[in-house]
């Protein structure tokens, strides 16, 4: 798989990244195993995770298979703090006491002594952005993060951010930003994706795929064993079934049938190759659905295609 750097960073990564959301919950460890067998055997490296999916069960099940599946230097370790969860209970806490910590369980769960990109998962105006910051110089400093990231700041955020770790003499600097990102949704190219092609910043989209529906799979209804048909993930899944989106979609499928690919890779192709990205983080429930998302690697969308999948989802700018 072709790596490209984060922002202008010396971090290279695969371009594609492998997202656990789901892992610890519906995705299972034999799942998973057979996901990052199947990753690193495409070449991958990139692999993002988080504190707070499914209560730290997908950091632990990351860290299970890392030295059995693939050796430690081998892989890319992303995780991301200020979101915890418990059960059904969503907290946000972006405190340096709260960060620190939860990095220390952090590298706990995935067995290691630092991880490669550590990311601030959410803004938060409870807590001065100075002080959410300083954690993040902290844990460099101290050898347990090697590059720091935001993910899902607006624009004004991410260079306020970014511009206040630049000013400060010793401060670590902000390498990349992880927002969503996909043909049903491309609101961050009015201000994150230029600020953060100015500021030097990789971007990591992540539902490149628009939380599934640009597969097709609710082309003609709800499968049982979707999201859309989970009632925790239905309301995920909802704002992407309106008549606009399905506009898209079937743009998306006229593309695919003309080129003989799956929605799958135009939708995918169409998001890795967009100005800025460096990876799209893609997260499936099984290792098959997987396998079908890294065959993109092997496709690249006609310009004449993009631009007509520009004009067909310009409204969802």
């Amino acid at each position: 798989m072709e790596e490209r750097y984060v922002g202008t960073s010396g971090l290279r990564v695969s371009r594609l990244a492998l997202g656990t959301m789901t892992w610890g919950k519906d995705t299972d460890e034999h799942e998973a195993r057979d996901q990052l067998t199947a990753f690193v055997g495409a070449g991958g490296t990139l692999v993002d995770t988080a504190a707070g999916y499914t209560d730290g069960r997908s950091e632990e099940l990351l860290g299970s298979l890392i030295g059995d599946v693939v050796p430690r230097e081998d892989l890319v370790i992303a995780t991301k703090a200020g979101i915890w969860r418990r059960g059904s209970d969503r907290r946000t806490d972006t405190s340096r006491g709260a960060l620190l910590r939860g990095l220390d369980t952090s590298l706990k769960r995935l067995g290691t002594d630092h991880v490669d990109l550590w990311q601030v998962h959410i803004w938060s105006d409870d807590v001065r952005l100075e002080e959410t910051l300083g954690a993040l110089d902290h844990a460099v400093a101290s050898g347990r993060v090697s590059y720091i990231g935001i993910s899902n700041y607006n624009g004004w955020q991410t260079a306020r951010a970014v511009t206040w770790q630049e000013l400060g003499v010793g401060r670590a600097s902000i390498v990349s930003t992880q927002m969503e990102y996909s043909l049903v949704n491309r609101r961050i190219e009015r201000e994150v994706l230029p600020a953060a092609g100015a500021l030097g910043l990789g971007v990591l989209p992540w539902s490149p795929l628009g939380r599934g529906v640009l597969t097709g799979k609710y082309r003609t209804g709800t499968p049982g064993d979707s999201r859309a048909a989970s009632p925790v993930f239905s309301s995920f899944v909802e704002a992407y079934l309106d008549d606009h989106s399905r506009g898209i979609v079937e743009g998306v499928a006229r593309a695919a049938d003309g080129l003989g690919w799956t929605p799958l890779e135009v939708a995918l192709a169409w998001v890795r190759d967009a100005p800025g990205v460096t990876a799209p983080v893609v997260g499936a429930r099984t290792a098959a659905q997987l396998k079908g998302a890294l065959g993109v690697e092997r496709r690249t969308l006609p310009p004449e295609i993009r631009a007509a999948l520009d004009d067909v989802s310009r409204g969802a700018a």
